[in-house]
């Protein structure tokens, strides 16, 4: 009956892309649905962004291991992203009514700062992405015992094919619809757990000493890595182009901001109920912590729930991973189709472009399998993917916005030297530092070095589309 459910639920999931295929016109629709959504709906998308795996089952993982000061990645550090994202970018990038982040990047600076940002942006996507098939894959093996190297590409194809004949519009939709069921499921299943070990105060009481610590040890390089972890998803996740696209689907400038904000708050609150419900479940079985603890939450409700409980779990489990894998595969088709591609043909038609984008889909979902079935940690594949971005484009993206002396070769400096620091520092020479802050500082030096040494005029050129 559970696994009957789930295949009717996915079911549905299709014929409401479907549905929104008929909305699909152009690369607007596809891409940044038509920018028609009003708040309530840019807000569900903004906060289902990563609202998946990721926090259902990683960040409760960490939880339970590491307390408090384990998640600080996320939730805290992916609501921090919307709200700063909603104080400081989604204005200015909304009034330049562009389809990409490396629009920007073309704007403001060159076109090589577009083909090489958006050369660096395209792979960041395939460990985001390959952590929610591995979930999905997780979600049924659990179920029903099938091979994980199975459900990652039986919940690869689904995702692809809602999502290559609905693109945005598809993902919005679905979006609402999964964000009230998550938000549902995780409640009624919270509200079980705590009333099973005796109330709030008793969990608390139960939990082990300096489990709630929020702040790091003296030394430095535990702040270091404090740090580290706030700006993971915090600063590494803002230059996205799935957080990018819900932004620019909003119907107004105001929309944006006022999304950003409120999703941000309720990815703060909403994000702490799956650490509460795995909490719990290690406190009342703690045989569910051996092995992989990114079962917990899974394994508690399959063993110790009632039939609806499995269903309405389950189903907010998968409604989460959903909605957080198609905006994902959505955003690296957009730039694929719109930077990389489209600067190559002469005069492409937007029918042609709109063609690309749903090819580059499925060229996404099929690099993203293959890194599924290589690795299988989901918080480790998530903090692998936003670090990329946050060593390479966050700095010239920032600075792009909101310093003048910014040059094309400051930007192009900071990309690639922030890209090479990480790389050595991550793979080849280990060190305590955590690589992406040294990368991120590398980035920030090759900002400032390359605007001095090679000054340009690109701000004024960048003339009608900045924001003064």
């Amino acid at each position: 009956m559970l696994l009957t459910s789930i295949i009717i639920y996915l079911v549905i999931t299709l014929l409401i892309g479907f549905w929104a295929s008929r909305k699909v016109n152009n690369t607007k629709d596809f891409v940044v649905a038509g920018r028609q959504l009003p708040t309530y709906m840019a807000a569900a998308a903004l906060f289902a962004t990563w609202f998946g795996s990721e926090t259902i089952m990683g960040a409760s993982s960490e939880f339970v291991e590491h307390g408090l000061i384990g998640v600080i990645e996320d939730p805290f550090g992916a609501a921090l992203c919307l709200i700063l994202v909603g104080a400081f970018y989604a204005r200015p990038l909304y009034r330049m009514n562009i389809l990409t982040f490396n629009d920007f990047f073309k704007l403001r600076f060159s076109r090589a700062a577009e083909v090489i940002s958006a050369v660096f942006m395209v792979p960041s996507y395939f460990g985001w992405i390959a952590a929610q098939l591995v979930a999905l894959a997780i979600v049924f093996q659990t179920i029903s015992g099938l091979p994980l190297t199975y459900g990652i590409l039986i919940c690869a194809g689904v995702v692809v094919l809602y999502t290559y004949i609905g693109g945005m519009w598809a993902v919005s939709v679905t979006d609402l619809i999964q964000t009230v069921l998550i938000i549902v499921g995780l409640v009624v299943l919270a509200v079980t757990m705590v009333s099973r070990v005796g109330g709030l105060n008793e969990v608390i009481a139960q939990a082990p000493d300096d489990f709630f610590r929020f702040l790091p040890k003296g030394n430095a390089l535990d702040i270091t890595h404090y740090v580290a972890a706030w700006i993971t998803i915090g600063l590494g996740s803002i230059p996205q182009q799935d957080v990018f696209q819900r932004v620019m689907a909003s119907k107004s400038a105001d929309v944006a901001v006022r999304a950003s904000y409120l999703s941000g708050i309720m990815y703060l609150t909403i994000g702490f109920i799956p650490l509460l419900i795995g909490l719990c479940g290690s406190m009342l079985y703690p045989v569910l912590t051996e092995g992989d603890t990114q079962m917990v939450i899974p394994r508690l409700v399959l063993q110790h729930g009632s039939l609806a409980l499995q269903i309405l779990l389950f189903g907010a489990l998968v409604s989460a991973i959903l909605s957080t894998t198609s905006g994902a595969m959505l955003a690296p088709a957009t730039v694929i189709g719109e930077n990389l591609i489209r600067p190559l043909l002469k005069n492409p038609s937007d029918q042609t472009i709109l063609r690309i984008m749903r090819g580059s889909v499925v060229l996404v979902a099929i690099c993203s399998a293959w890194m599924a079935t290589v690795q299988s940690n989901i918080y480790e594949l998530v903090g692998q993917s936003s670090a990329l971005s946050l060593v390479s484009l966050f700095v010239p993206l920032t600075g792009g916005l909101y310093w003048k002396k910014s040059s094309n070769w400051g930007c192009l400096s900071a990309i690639i030297l922030g890209m090479v620091t990480w790389i050595i520092f991550e793979f080849i020479i280990k060190i305590e530092v955590p690589s992406l802050i040294l990368g991120g500082l590398a980035s920030a030096f090759g900002l400032i070095l390359g605007s001095w040494l090679y000054p340009d005029n690109s701000y004024a050129q960048f003339g009608a589309h900045k924001m003064d």
